[in-house]
């Protein structure tokens, strides 16, 4: 499976985004044909590419220089342009879905509907040229897999058109908070993370943490515009090949597996909920705990930690230092999975994430992600039930034979 993990130290804005994405091999004249396809009447704009050096590290400068416009664009506007456009299916919807990130991120801030959402900033034609070439970028890497690190996000103040407001954005905040994406705080007093470049995050990730194991391929390097004392400004994107993971495994003659397990009777239930999310956090593929008896009838658990190879010595070091155990048993063992994949599907309630399990290109299995129902539910006062159901059902009627991002 090729993987796709966005590096984020110092943030991202598209331009970083979209600079890494050429460094790692996206071809930048392909890349202004295809934007070459907006529909932008007699505007023009020109596109820099660069080659820039932060903290001695090479990286790719991404500028996008247009005349200075005067006029605001809705989300409506940007959507009619991208639909007018003769760029490809894939690249329209995911570019459209990126903006809608924000509409909808704006308007819960201003308290309005996603649609009279007058873009400012983001709806200058610089960063429209940002969004859609992410778009086109990322779809023509077609990773099976998209992972970032938690992203850092600044502080102090910025300048906007509407007037002085507190780092990191509200936008950037909500965009955040519904993405599921975890930040990382500092002192920076710099906009590191731009809603651009959370909202191109918070559409194509599938989810955050460390670099998944896997055989690197090749590595991109975006610069930011600003040059810090404090550390290089630029994210990182990796690519390669990577085992089948726990949510979009792929059946190809099994994979291999360690299993660590190790009896516990003497720890409070916190310090177990904690240990928990530590291995969660560090990359197992999975971690439960089963009720046993021990000698002399003493209630306890059982934990089992399944991990990769890769990641079975760390696993062990965490279990070692937040549990009490003073033993664990190493196993190794074959897995089998079925193709997974997570697909994207428009209900009348709202956008569901959907796991779409299949075997030998049969459907399987299709199971909604509770979190998008739980939130759809609880927003619009409807049942859980419905709501999954009408996830099934639209998922059932999608074309399952790729994964949309």
């Amino acid at each position: 499976m090729r993987i796709l993990y966005f590096d984020c130290p110092m943030g991202i804005s598209g331009d970083m985004c979209l600079a890494a994405l050429i460094n790692l091999g996206v071809d930048p004249k392909m890349l202004i044909a295809e934007l070459k396809k907006l529909p932008l009447g007699k505007t023009r704009f020109d596109i820099s590419v660069t080659t820039e050096v932060r903290h001695s590290i090479t990286a790719t400068g991404f500028r996008v220089k247009v005349p200075h416009e005067h006029h605001h664009r809705t989300f409506k506007d940007i959507r009619a342009i991208i639909e007018d456009s003769k760029l490809s299916g894939k690249v329209k919807t995911l570019a459209i879905s990126i903006f809608r990130t924000i509409a909808e991120a704006e308007a819960r801030v201003h308290g309005i509907k996603p649609g009279a959402v007058h873009f400012h900033e983001v709806g200058a034609l610089d960063s429209i040229v940002d969004i859609v070439g992410a778009a086109i970028a990322i779809t023509h890497l077609n990773p099976g897999r998209v992972v970032s690190s938690p992203v850092t996000l600044g502080s102090g103040w910025a300048d906007t058109m509407h007037g002085r407001i507190p780092i990191p954005a509200p936008a950037t905040l909500e965009i955040l908070k519904h993405g599921r994406i975890a930040p990382s705080l500092s002192e920076i007093p710099f906009e590191l993370t731009t809603p651009t470049g959370a909202a191109i995050l918070a559409t194509v990730t599938d989810e955050f943490g460390p670099m998944p194991a896997m055989t690197v391929k090749g590595v991109g390097y975006g610069a930011g515009k600003k040059d810090f004392k404090e550390g290089a400004n630029v994210v990182r994107v990796v690519t390669g090949d990577g085992p089948a993971d726990p949510a979009r495994a792929c059946e190809c003659g099994g994979d291999k597996v360690s299993i660590l397990e190790t009896n516990i009777d003497d720890m409070p239930a916190q310090m177990l909920g904690y240990l928990m999310d530590r291995l969660l956090e560090a990359g197992a593929l999975d971690v439960y705990y089963t009720p046993i008896q021990m000698k002399k009838g003493r209630p306890a658990v059982l934990l089992t930690v399944i991990t990769d190879e890769a990641r079975k010595e760390d696993l062990l070091g965490i279990t070692f230092a937040e549990s009490t155990s003073i033993g664990v048993r190493v196993s190794s063992v074959e897995r089998r999975c079925l193709e997974r994949k997570i697909i994207k599907v428009k209900t009348a309630y709202g956008t569901v994430r959907v796991k779409v399990a299949s075997k030998n290109g049969r459907t399987v299995n299709i199971q909604p992600e509770y979190e998008d129902c739980r939130a759809i539910a609880a927003k619009k006062g409807l049942p859980l039930k419905k709501v999954m159901d009408a996830a099934k059902a639209a998922a059932s009627t999608a074309d399952t034979a790729g994964c949309a991002h």
